[in-house]
């Protein structure tokens, strides 16, 4: 807790892209420091921005609705995003900007140590995938990978701002969302290594754009 503090402090200040000139606030992250199950979303938005939290404007409060139908609160879980300062007018991440950040990522996950780490959205799936693969042939799979040193469960996941005017999409969020307690459940060692993804490699060559 004490070293995710620290660091929290540290990213404060991050000046690495441009997005430093705009935000109000550094959005670092927000739960338990020792949760097994980890969020990782896109960005903050103007509601974020001003409160310094992530995920508290309307797909917050989904993602808020989607935990307690399978028995979580957000404080049992930790929540996160890519990017920790607003892109201008909640435009998408540019690949620099992303390469700049996810250092940061990196190293939360390597201080939290979840068990699982569900991905919210195209963004944050490729990033923490290694592979260009888009989110609607991928959510719901699990797969094993190693993140900040630790070997973690993946679980990619529509992001609930997708699913807010479409009901079919919240559907099957629903459904994604029911086999997280499972998934978090798991323990033991792989059978297989699984494939390291490298910190520091560049957002372009991960095929995200």
């Amino acid at each position: 807790m004490e070293a995710l503090a620290a660091y929290a402090e540290q990213v404060s200040v991050c000046t690495r892209c441009r997005l430093a000139q705009g935000r109000t606030q550094v959005v670092f992250g927000a739960g338990d420091p020792d949760a097994d199950l980890m969020f990782v979303g896109e960005a903050p938005g103007f509601h974020e921005d001003k409160q310094g939290i992530p995920f508290v404007g309307q797909a917050g409060k989904l993602l808020d609705k989607l935990l307690a139908g399978i028995g979580l609160e957000r404080s049992g879980v930790y929540i996160a995003n890519v990017l920790k300062c607003r892109p201008p007018g909640n435009r998408d991440p540019q690949p620099d900007e992303i390469e700049s950040c996810e250092p940061h990522l990196f190293r939360q996950i390597e201080l939290i140590q979840p068990r699982v780490v569900a991905t919210l959205g195209n963004f944050a799936t490729k990033l923490l995938s290694g592979k260009p693969t888009g989110i609607t042939r991928v959510h719901g799979q699990e797969q094993e990978v190693v993140l900040g040193g630790n070997r973690v469960l993946l679980y990619p996941l529509y992001h609930p701002a997708a699913a807010l005017y479409t009901p079919a999409m919240l559907n099957i969020l629903q459904e994604d969302f029911r086999r997280l307690p499972e998934l978090m459940g798991r323990s033991g060692v792989p059978e297989h290594e699984p494939e390291p993804v490298l910190a520091m490699q560049p957002a372009v060559q991960l095929g995200l754009f």
